[in-house]
């Protein structure tokens, strides 16, 4: 053995078996490491989405309104709205709906209201979209979120159902780009705890509701909005520029206590005569359903009922009337206008 010559040592092969797993070792902490990065930026940008997602719209002043029009209101049969009507910049209101809140023409009230429905308008209109609503929502079930539609968007029959899964603070938007169109004795439908004061109806040009159709929700239209006969409507009917055209409808204003600022949260309430600037109006939990009529109390309620009754029996009663009367009209002038027989000759002899 010479001295100085190390009796054992590691050969080539080992040192390089080495290294390679010291480098494949870096190598898979490097890419732990950015995975950990990049899962967190996808937790992050899920949470904002998510939060995005729940953020209500507020209505600000304009949550008070049942009814709020720009050019004028017009309304035929007994219409009644639980909240306030508002109208700016135009001055007519024609038909005297039945008005248990206040009333606001063209005063420093109303145009608040159009000022904060202008920014609720523009807030629901620049929401990033979580999928297409299609172009007609019949049979179809929305989870919370905001659904857009690029032109139209019909409700031809049957019902649209609005799922909340359990999450009383669900939102859902619609942003429609021209025209919402519902047919006649069709319904918006929540369920899994969804509230009336959380779902909005932004619409690019005009809304319409047909003959009967049970309504769920904010509309916020750019144009104008047409209730006709017998729709109700579990939220309101807000017009920016155009008419808000009424008959015999049923308007009850829905409001959570996040309806004005948009903040989110609190159960549903519904505004009960007085409106909003009175003080005096009570509120109650209301369930999550379609459409109901409510007041202060509950003699109130079966007041308003039984007057309601009473003006859609004498509507009836002088419908059938005119009808009459014009059938009637109509059988005369048949009759009058009927040619006169020729007389017949009498027999003679020569």
């Amino acid at each position: 053995m010479q001295r100085g010559v190390p009796q054992t040592y590691e050969s080539l092969s080992g040192d390089s078996l080495a290294v390679s797993r010291r480098l494949a070792s870096r190598a898979a902490g490097k890419m732990l490491g950015v995975g950990m990065i990049m899962l967190g930026l996808l937790s992050a940008l899920l949470a904002s989405s998510a939060l995005a997602a729940s953020a209500t719209v507020g209505l600000g002043s304009a949550a008070s309104f049942s009814v709020l029009g720009g050019s004028t209101v017009t309304n035929t049969g007994p219409t009644t709205m639980f909240g306030d009507l508002g109208l700016s910049p135009g001055s007519s209101v024609t038909g005297a709906p039945h008005v248990l809140g206040q009333t606001h023409v063209d005063d420093a009230v109303a145009i608040g209201a159009k000022n904060s429905l202008t920014t609720a308008y523009n807030s629901a209109a620049s929401r990033p979209s979580n999928g297409s609503a299609g172009t007609d929502l019949a049979g179809q079930v929305f989870l919370p979120g905001v659904r857009s539609a690029s032109s139209s968007l019909l409700l031809s029959s049957g019902s649209v159902t609005l799922d909340a899964q359990g999450n009383p603070n669900a939102v859902f938007i619609f942003q429609i780009g021209s025209t919402l169109i519902t047919g006649s004795n069709t319904s918006v439908v929540l369920v899994g705890g969804a509230q009336a004061c959380n779902v909005f109806w932004q619409v690019g040009s005009s809304a319409t509701l047909g003959t009967g159709t049970r309504f769920v929700g904010t509309i916020m239209a750019s144009a104008t909005i047409t209730a006709n006969t017998a729709a109700t409507i579990h939220g309101r009917l807000l017009a920016r520029t155009g008419a808000v055209n009424l008959d015999t409808n049923t308007i009850t204003t829905s409001n959570c206590p996040s309806s004005a600022s948009g903040s989110g949260g609190g159960t549903e309430t519904t505004t009960g005569a007085g409106g909003s600037g009175a003080g005096t109006g009570t509120t109650t939990p209301l369930p999550p359903i379609g459409s109901r009529t409510v007041g202060k109390t509950a003699k109130q309620i079966a007041a308003a009922k039984r007057r309601a009754t009473a003006r859609r029996a004498a509507a009836r009663r002088a419908a059938a009337r005119r009808a009459a009367a014009k059938r009637h009209r109509s059988k005369r002038s048949r009759s009058s206008a009927r040619p006169a027989l020729p007389h017949r000759r009498g027999s003679f002899t020569g």
